[in-house]
């Protein structure tokens, strides 16, 4: 019903900066909050940050005042700005949202893009 696209991904040094960005398509009526999560090797995965349908955020600690959630809800788009980045194992950002679907009866259910890897080296 919906498919979630992140992009932007990829390998940068201790320090730089990657933009992330996760497109939506599908039968979608509304979105209301949107998320990113990180997830490294053997680790659980983690929210990073997530953002309302009005646009109130919220960060992990690890990541505050270094990473920018937004949206362009005209795009069904969200973006992670991620700033001073740390080297640290390589990590999967997905997004994830939860959408109200231009269905016959609307309902809402969740759904998780692919990911895309983020590695930072020292």
């Amino acid at each position: 019903q919906v498919q979630l696209v992140e992009s932007g991904g990829g390998l940068v040094q201790a320090g730089g900066s990657l933009r992330l960005s996760c497109v939506a398509s599908g039968r979608i009526f509304k979105i209301n909050a949107m998320r990113w999560y990180r997830q490294a090797p053997g680790k659980q995965r983690d929210v990073v940050a997530d953002i309302s349908s009005g646009g109130s955020t919220n960060y992990a600690d690890s990541v505050m005042g270094r990473f920018t959630i937004s949206r362009d809800n005209a795009k069904n788009t969200v973006y992670l700005q991620m700033n001073s980045l740390k080297p640290e194992a390589p990590a999967v950002y997905s997004c994830n949202a939860d959408f109200v679907l231009r269905t016959r009866v609307r309902h809402m259910e969740n759904y998780w893009g692919q990911g895309t890897q983020v590695t930072v080296s020292s």
